[in-house]
């Protein structure tokens, strides 16, 4: 196994590593969102998934930088974890906030698939 230097990282992995940090940020704040909303989103499922998906993103984005074996599949599990969170907060589609945590979780969904053509 090699390590991954940023010398060495292809442009997939530098967009999927910024498409992590994005989301992990934007779940962070809507967390924060939904805290501020006295109840009205305070839906625990939906706060959990959010928070797992964030923490999800800044796994994945660590286990990149570091050139770990395993991030191919930490990417794929990412890739399916934002996307569901996404499919969540879709379902208050009459709050701005859930729609743009939304759009960014299946922005980065859509990076981390693209990680399973690379080879490590």
């Amino acid at each position: 196994m090699m390590m991954m230097m940023t010398e060495t990282m292809t442009t997939d992995m530098q967009n999927c590593i910024n498409a992590c940090m994005e989301c992990h940020k934007m779940c962070m704040e809507t967390m924060t969102y939904c805290m501020s909303q006295n109840g009205k989103q305070r839906n625990m499922n939906l706060m959990g998934m959010i928070r797992d998906c964030s923490e999800m993103c800044m796994m994945c984005m660590n286990m990149m930088m570091g050139g770990s074996e395993f991030m191919g599949r930490t990417c794929m599990l990412c890739a399916e974890m934002c996307d569901r969170c996404a499919t969540a907060c879709e379902q208050i589609s009459q709050d701005q906030k859930m729609m743009e945590c939304a759009t960014c979780c299946r922005k980065c969904a859509e990076a981390c698939r693209s990680m399973q053509m690379i080879p490590v």
